[in-house]
This record gives structure tokens, sequence and C-alpha cells, in this order.
């Protein structure tokens, strides 16, 4: 499989219109060839205590964000509240992780949820998040023994998500935020630029 730089996957994109912003036509174009790690370079940033998201591109019908993960780093179990997302990864290895939902109580902010399937997301294999099943975990196992980064597009672009708390049967509301928007630190962040 060949490399093509993030700049023509964000131009491969945009020449997408609504109608055609599809589930497998969006797969395909993320599987179509391995995003080159150093065209993601400026975007990229890594952070100790965290997996970093970068924004490298956003319009009214997606975005396009960079995430770097640090060996052992997680994020925890999430949704993205009926938006696509489809992942590929240009470094390392990811575990995914999903559930489903058994009972949950909107009022009381409980739930209760039973882990599915998973798999692992290397280069060259993209996958897409389910609608139907959303809620998902994705980790960069210690096992793996090194760092990964990954390519997330988001269709629309996405603002808040419910993350999820199995054990103690509860979830919440949560902004997301960037570590960087286009190669830039966002103001309280703090991370080191790709090497």
């Amino acid at each position: 499989m060949k490399l093509r730089k993030i700049g023509d996957l964000v131009e491969q994109l945009c020449a997408l219109d609504a109608s055609s912003f599809t589930r497998e036509t969006v797969l395909g174009e993320i599987g179509r060839d391995i995003i080159d790690p150093a065209s993601m370079a400026p975007y990229l940033f890594f952070s100790g205590t965290h997996h970093t998201r970068n924004l490298i591109y956003r319009c009214d019908l997606f975005e396009i964000a960079a995430f770097g993960w640090e060996i052992g780093q997680a994020a925890p179990v999430h949704n993205h509240r009926g938006q696509e997302c489809w992942m590929g990864i240009t470094h390392g290895r990811l575990e995914v992780r999903n559930y489903r939902m058994l009972e949950i109580d909107p009022e009381r902010r409980t739930c209760r949820l039973e882990p599915a399937d998973g798999y692992v997301l290397e280069p060259g294999h993209p996958a897409a998040v389910d609608p139907n099943d959303p809620i998902h975990s994705v980790t960069n196992r210690a096992e793996f023994g090194e760092r990964a980064v990954s390519v997330h597009v988001y269709s629309k672009p996405i603002e808040w998500c419910e993350v999820y708390y199995p054990d103690q049967g509860r979830y919440m509301e949560m902004r997301l935020c960037y570590t960087s928007v286009n190669g830039v630190l966002c103001p309280g962040e703090i991370a080191q630029a790709a090497v």
C-alpha cells in the first residue's frame, strides 16, 4: 500500500458533496492509502498525561483530526452522539472495544453496559464506528510498545459526547476540546510537537 499526504485526504473529502459523504465512500478514501506520518507532523502533538486531539481541517460537513497516543493512553468509554466516525492508523496500533447499552436512565444519568466485540486498528485497516452501536473505548495498550497516531473523520463535526463509567453505572456529557488547531497549541495545553 502506498503513502499519501494528509492534505490529499482533505482534498478528496472536500470534493464530496453531502449526498456522497457515505460510510462506504469515506471508509474507502481513508483506506485507499496509508497517510504519510511525515505529512501529519506539522499538526501533531503528544502529551504525557492524555491522548491529544489535533484538528487538521473543519467545515460544516466534516472535520479531520490527528490523535497522538503515548503508550498506555486511552480514550474512555464514549459515544459520538449520532455523528459518523471513521478511524485510520498511520503509526502503531490501537485496540477498539465496543459496548452494548442494556439500560439507561437519562434523568438520573445512570446506565448499564456490557462489553461487546472489539478489534485492533492497524495501518491499512481503517474502521467506521457503527452508529447503531456507537459506544466504545480506544486504547494504545502497553504491550503494543510504541506511540500510535490515528486519523479521525467526523461527520458532522462533533463538539459533545457522552462518557460512560461502566463500573459505576453512570454517564455524563462532556464537551470535546482540541490540543491544537492547524498546528498551533490551544491556550492552556501543554504538549510536545511530534518528532
